[in-house]
């Protein structure tokens, strides 16, 4: 049966999150819903990353099947049935064997603080007014970067099978508007991005210091980790794939628009 990758973006906001749930809306069920009543069929959709309450995406993959040719036009109708806080960017046939999630070689995320109070970003970034030092930032970011266990961060309960996951990228910068984390991995555990970066802005305000964050750490155990960032700062960027990966996986070099 031909499968379809969706890449899509969001503004999490007003959604439960990624995941369908029950008696709740998110990002997935609206996706679902939308296809399916183009498509009068029912449609379940495999998700590449999944993202908490209130997180945004720049970039995610949604992959499903269906047995007959998607009908012209199929992007345009699809994104006039989403709510306008989602939007499907293209729908691309790949292989039948091709999977958004288990295909993916890493993905991407970026964190934002403001310093200052500002009504129109109340959604999109965390109001954090206090002063951080620059230098114990990026020292607690070139730990994460050396690390590769990261139980500590890890919320309990989670299905992950392993927690070990390989970081790529991991520094603060500072913006106009106030600070952003950037961390890119292999893969990320359940609430590991907002546990990083609630812990590290304790070193950058000195109310732990940077040995107390490697202990938590090392220590495989939450218990002293912070999850306090909220989900309206966190981003996802971008999903990758090995390099050549839709080139070679699309079937005949289609796009659906």
């Amino acid at each position: 049966m031909p499968r379809y990758f969706l890449e899509l973006c969001y503004d999490g906001s007003r959604f439960s999150g990624f995941q369908v749930q029950k008696n709740a809306n998110t990002i997935q069920s609206e996706v679902e819903k939308a296809i399916s009543v183009l498509l009068r069929t029912d449609i379940d959709l495999t998700g590449s990353s999944r993202t908490d309450a209130g997180v945004h995406a720049l970039q995610n993959y949604f992959h499903f099947n269906h047995e007959f040719p998607l009908p012209e036009g199929f992007v345009y109708h699809v994104n006039a049935i989403l709510p306008p806080q989602i939007a499907i960017v293209t729908c691309l046939p790949v292989g039948n064997k091709s999977h958004c999630r288990f295909d993916a070689s890493g993905r991407w995320y970026r964190y934002k603080l403001n310093n200052r109070k500002d009504p129109f970003e109340i959604n999109r970034a965390w109001f954090y007014p206090y002063p951080l030092h620059r230098e114990k930032l990026e020292a607690a970011a070139e730990l994460v970067r050396s690390n590769t266990d990261f139980t500590a961060f890890a919320k309990r309960h989670a299905d992950a099978k392993t927690n070990i996951c390989s970081i790529f990228r991991s520094e603060w910068k500072q913006t106009e508007e106030g600070w952003e984390y950037e961390v890119e991995a292999n893969r990320f555990l359940r609430g590991m991005v907002r546990g990083l970066v609630s812990t590290m802005l304790l070193v950058g305000r000195e109310k732990i210091s940077i040995e107390s964050f490697q202990e938590i750490l090392q220590s495989k155990d939450n218990i002293k980790t912070h999850f306090t960032a909220p989900g309206h700062g966190l981003y996802l960027v971008k999903v990758k794939f090995p390099p050549g990966y839709f080139s070679s996986s699309i079937p005949d070099g289609g796009i659906h628009t």
